[in-house]
């Protein structure tokens, strides 16, 4: 067996907002957000469209007949629930036309929710190889106008369909896993936004990856030679270079020099979207492995999964032979050409209407599985 993602993809909303135009309105110098924290631009998405809408449109591109008779089991990662008690799972599970007979919930932990979808969706096809599991990393990250975490937002899913045969990466058994009880990033029940100690998540987040980093050199006997690149974490693309950098201080001029320029390559598609919350590592992963021509099959790409509270894992995978036959690369770069740019009174007017669930109405949005109605709390969507 060769288990590991044979399909992914992503959808991001199809409105942004260019970073530079963000910093002049909010009387910042605007080199702070392109390289103080490395971003060009946000997705923004309208009231109309939710973590259900980002999903079903990122699943649908990689999913065919047979995938939909397969799959017996559906697992969606997110901070941005649409229901304390219903898991988007099951509403997403109707929309994709999934064969009946299988399972379908939610998990939350922070960021890292996905990367523990990905270790379920793994241990169930390693003992149901004649089966498939979708996992959908989904989210909103929203802090607020002209609040610290402003520009830090951003919204979309990634899609990933595990199988026994998978066609782009394939797993490694060496995952190395941290939790820590740490108050850096939380949003008590009832808030719109979280609540952050901006200084504290930072420090956490690297010593989190130097504390799995050590802990896989000394458990799993590999060094950086042993790793085509690493893949990390994004809420914001100058984060994860922080990280790796804190890792390269006695690593040669060419080893450096190589990670580095792959680690830019996964942020490619970050720095126009912004934080995707739990979908922010494999957002990156995709964005590699569409943008870096010179990676080798059979080669392991590392990645460090992280969300705040805190826990954080480190675990690999190794590209298989004729991946690139099986990304979507076009697709994902029309969706970005296709996006509309929005002014900052546009996207302030577009952030403040919010969606009242007590108040039955109906949307003209044209994008599929968009919300069509609100009746009786229920959020109906477009198919």
């Amino acid at each position: 067996m060769n288990v590991g993602i044979d399909k992914l993809s992503f959808f991001i909303p199809s409105y942004y907002i260019d970073m530079t135009e963000l910093a002049n309105a909010r009387g910042v110098d605007p080199a702070k957000f392109h390289i103080g924290i490395g971003q060009d631009q946000m997705a923004i998405n309208p009231k109309t469209q939710d973590i259900v809408t980002f999903a079903a449109n990122a699943a649908q591109h990689i999913l065919n007949t047979d995938d939909l008779a397969q799959i017996d089991m559906i697992i969606v990662a997110t901070e941005s629930g649409i229901d304390e008690s219903k898991a988007s799972a099951v509403i997403l599970h109707r929309l994709l036309g999934i064969q009946p007979f299988a399972r379908s919930f939610e998990i939350k932990e922070a960021c890292y929710g996905a990367t523990a979808g990905l270790q379920f969706a793994k241990e169930h096809v390693t003992l149901h190889p004649d089966k498939k599991v979708l996992v959908i990393a989904s989210d909103i990250a929203k802090y607020g106008l002209a609040s610290g975490g402003e520009p830090t937002q951003g919204a979309g899913a990634v899609a990933m369909l595990i199988s026994a045969e998978a066609r782009i990466l394939a797993f490694e058994n060496d995952n190395i896993m941290l939790t820590q009880d740490i108050y850096d990033f939380w949003r008590p029940v009832g808030y719109d936004f979280p609540l952050v100690d901006g200084p504290l998540s930072n420090e956490t987040y690297i010593q989190s990856f130097q504390k799995v980093w050590k802990e896989n050199i000394q458990k799993n006997h590999t060094s950086l030679s042993d790793y085509a690149a690493l893949v990390f974490h994004i809420p914001y693309t100058k984060m994860g270079k922080k990280a790796l950098n804190s890792i390269l201080e006695d690593v040669p001029e060419s080893e450096k020099s190589r990670l580095l320029t792959r680690y830019e390559q996964s942020t490619i598609y970050s720095r126009k979207t912004g934080n995707m919350y739990t979908g922010s590592l494999y957002l990156g992963l995709i964005s590699l492995l569409e943008n870096e021509e010179n990676l080798q099959t059979n080669k392991r790409i590392g990645l460090f999964s992280y969300g705040s509270g805190s826990v954080a894992e480190f675990f690999s995978m190794r590209l298989v032979e004729g991946y690139q036959q099986h990304l979507l690369s076009d697709l994902h770069k029309k969706q970005f050409e296709q996006r509309t740019k929005l002014s900052i009174a546009e996207y302030e007017s577009m952030f403040s209407d919010q969606l009242h669930i007590d108040t039955d109405n109906e949307f003209s949005d044209p994008t599929p599985y968009s919300i069509s109605q609100i009746s009786n709390t229920i959020r109906y969507y477009h198919e």
